[in-house]
């Protein structure tokens, strides 16, 4: 499809026309047959729909779906894969950077907020979504941004809404065919609306897409749950263990049979990329936070006073208000407490942010109820961690919940 050529060069970083003189064989090469069906015959095949990659043969092909995101996906597994040996550690994150410099990195599932945070008015963004960590720094592995668009509203985005314009590709959206007006609400062909644009559409961008080392890792999720707290302060290895576990948590009515809310794993945010063991990755991270002092906090931007359907979602601007405590150094001098069941330390104050709301318990009316609740979630933490204990850091695993 012609859109899918205009995504890449959307996605990709574009070699200059020198570059180009000078370019030779490509490394790889992507065959979109997206709009033929996988024969679901062949050995191994469950599905009509099929992402192939032969690091051998420097081949992607893609069939049975005409999602453009499979492409550039395909290119950030390749990355996953190239990168570790070279002690470079790929990450499936958004980043932006201070006016002084400083790094943050956003890792986060679909739904918690990752390219809304980091779309930040004012921090230069380095990237949405992929990005790698050397010894000098970060970079973007990515030229430019791949957003949902549902509910897309320019007052909480206003970022995102202004960079849609002649260029952008606009992926399963409704739109009228008379007057060309989006409609941002419309969920008709799927919840998973995007927009691909080029990042120099972003106003507030750091163009070459490079960095410096990373101050803060912010692990978002949406804990549908209702009890991990607004934010949290994490060791090196927690922040490994929780990068790991990849949490965030599904609500009812998004999906068929979903009626209470699911917790969803997947390792370091984005297992479906990860060509190694989840803790290649993960020691990479630890031992990187180790040398560089950086800050690792989980955030939630899920429920407070409750599960999902009876608590309430926590506010973007208490989102904002601690990413930017965080950014301030406005957490530095305050009191903490340890959360009893995951060991991580919790702010008593931040600005912006009314404190009831940072300890979880002390917006529940049914106590009982959150503390079934809580070990309901820890216990689901700790069967998802089994998959990976027999390959993972002593250390790392120690770091979960008790």
């Amino acid at each position: 499809r012609a859109y899918h050529a205009l995504f890449m060069q959307n996605m990709l970083i574009m070699p200059t026309a020198e570059e180009l003189e000078e370019f030779g064989q490509p490394d790889y090469v992507i065959y979109n047959g997206g709009a033929f069906p996988a024969n679901r015959f062949t050995s191994k095949m469950t599905s009509k729909t099929s992402i192939d990659v032969n690091l051998e043969q420097g081949e992607i092909v893609i069939l049975g779906t005409e999602y453009a995101g499979e492409m550039k996906k395909g290119v950030f597994s390749i990355m996953n894969y190239l990168m570790p040996l070279q002690e470079v550690l790929p990450m499936h994150c958004s980043a932006n950077l201070s006016g002084s410099g400083d790094v943050s990195v956003f890792f986060g599932l679909s739904g918690t907020g990752k390219t809304t945070l980091s779309a930040d008015p004012k921090r230069k963004l380095i990237g949405d979504d992929e990005h790698c960590w050397t010894n000098e720094g970060v970079f973007n592995i990515e030229g430019g941004c791949y957003a949902k668009a549902i509910n897309l509203d320019p007052e909480n985005e206003p970022d995102i809404f202004n960079a849609i314009r002649f260029g952008t590709v606009l992926e399963n959206l409704v739109y009228d065919p008379q007057t060309r007006e989006v409609d941002y609400g419309n969920s008709s062909i799927t919840e998973n609306t995007r927009a691909s644009y080029p990042i120099h559409f972003i106003k507030n961008v750091q163009i070459p897409c490079v960095a410096g080392i990373p101050k803060n890792i912010i692990f978002l999720t949406a804990d549908a749950f209702g009890v991990l707290p607004p934010v949290s302060k994490l060791t090196p290895e927690q922040a490994s263990y929780h990068f790991i576990s990849g949490y965030t948590a599904k609500v009812a009515g998004t999906e068929m049979g979903v009626t209470e809310p699911q917790a969803t794993f997947s390792a370091c945010f984005g297992a479906a990329f990860m060509m190694w063991h989840p803790n290649r990755y993960a020691a990479l991270l630890a031992k990187k936070m180790h040398e560089n002092h950086t800050n690792a906090w989980l955030v939630n931007t899920g429920w407070t006073g409750g599960s999902y359907g009876t608590g309430s979602r926590i506010k973007l601007k208490y989102t904002r208000g601690i990413i930017d405590a965080i950014h301030s150094h406005g957490l530095d001098q305050v009191d903490y407490i340890e959360e009893p069941n995951f060991g991580f330390q919790v702010p008593l104050s931040c600005p912006d942010v009314p404190s009831e709301l940072l300890v979880p318990k002390n917006t529940w009316e049914n106590l009982v109820a959150f503390d079934a609740t809580m070990q309901k979630l820890v216990h689901l933490f700790k069967e998802n961690f089994k998959k990976y204990e027999s390959g993972v850091d002593p250390e790392i695993v120690a770091a979960g919940p008790r």
